[in-house]
């Protein structure tokens, strides 16, 4: 007997990575071992030196193929057994370790959008859609696009056995979003990357792409975000937690560090209009969805929870995004005593 393991990597694709996955056969009751691939030709090595290593970090069931058959994430390793300069959750291991007596706990939202040919899907040939309005958690054919893959998609995820929490529909057509937490700042990333695999996989079964692209249609409609939830224990408990890491988010360079690492084409989705703020001007706020950074009104009333980055483009790499909230918010809270 045998079954199949389909490996899956995040390339090093600039300035936004690919997925890629490829099928081993293994024998039955086989752990999927260390395996390779051709770097050169997913921008992760030259043609001289072309080898590179896949290293399993995550296994689960494949909700596609079904049976005792796997989905294998892996993170890209040089053949010397260091990380690749694209393996961005190496960077993330130590931070997360570091600070791992804090407790943070990820929420990302992922929006996305159907394209059919050269249009999101739903937009008709020649022409555009009614404004922005029925679209936003709509209910129907004249306002939904796309729901049977998405349903597909949710029903995948939670046969793989990940931490999505939700799904609707978003205020252009065939623009969706998904959520993946409460997670660990490696498991959100994990998580995610996966669902995402599952996405394109589920959507090329019916001829259609799902793109992160930040502003998939130009003109007046929203773009496309990830939008980040983020709590240590200390900030689940109290509320001068929360207003620490709100300060600490904004503080000296921290902005533009965090800004230009949020996904491509951040400038045309943050222009200060569609729900996001500009992308040069940090600001946060309760119940605000203008400011950088909202606070949820509950955990106003309620003096502890959680807080949320608008910031992050749909296209963002979940990895960096935990490393970043992680180092800023949890060197912040530990410095003030808030652990």
């Amino acid at each position: 007997m045998s079954y199949k393991a389909e490996y899956i990597w995040i390339d090093g694709t600039e300035p936004t990575a690919l997925l890629r996955s490829k099928t081993k056969i293994l024998a039955d009751g086989a752990e999927p071992p260390v395996w390779g691939f051709d770097g050169s030709s997913t921008n992760q090595a030259q043609g001289h030196s072309s080898d590179r290593v896949l290293r399993p970090v995550l296994t689960c069931p494949d909700p596609i193929r079904g049976g005792a058959n796997v989905l294998v994430l892996c993170e890209v390793e040089e053949i010397n057994g260091d990380p690749h300069s694209s393996n961005s959750r190496a960077l993330l291991r130590p931070i997360a370790e570091q600070f791992a007596a804090q407790e943070s706990w990820f929420g990302i939202e992922q929006e996305y959008t159907f394209f059919k040919g050269s249009r999101p899907l739903g937009f008709p040939e020649g022409g555009f859609p009614a404004p922005q309005g029925p679209y936003y958690c709509g209910v129907g054919a004249d306002a939904i696009f796309g729901r049977e893959i998405v349903e597909l998609h949710l029903d995948r995820c939670l046969a793989a056995g990940l931490a999505i929490s939700g799904i609707n529909a978003e205020v252009m057509p065939g623009q969706w979003e998904f959520q993946i937490g409460p997670a660990s700042p490696l498991e959100v990333g994990d998580h995610m990357w996966l669902a995402r695999w599952l996405l394109y996989r589920t959507a090329e079964e019916f001829g259609v792409e799902a793109t992160l692209d930040a502003k998939p249609a130009r003109g007046d409609w929203n773009g496309a975000g990830a939008h980040t939830n983020f709590s240590t224990r200390a900030m689940r408990e109290g509320y001068d937690a929360i207003i620490t890491a709100c300060e600490a988010l904004g503080e000296g360079d921290k902005p533009m560090e965090h800004i230009t690492q949020y996904g491509q084409g951040i400038e045309s989705r943050l222009t200060g209009a569609h729900e996001t703020a500009p992308w040069n001007k940090y600001s946060y706020g309760v119940s605000d969805r203008g400011a950088s950074v909202r606070i949820p009104w509950q955990v106003e009333v309620e003096k502890k929870g959680y807080i949320e980055d608008r910031r992050p483009n749909a296209n963002v790499d979940p990895y960096v995004v935990a490393r970043l909230m992680v180092n800023t918010c949890c060197s912040a809270l530990e410095k003030a005593g808030q652990v």
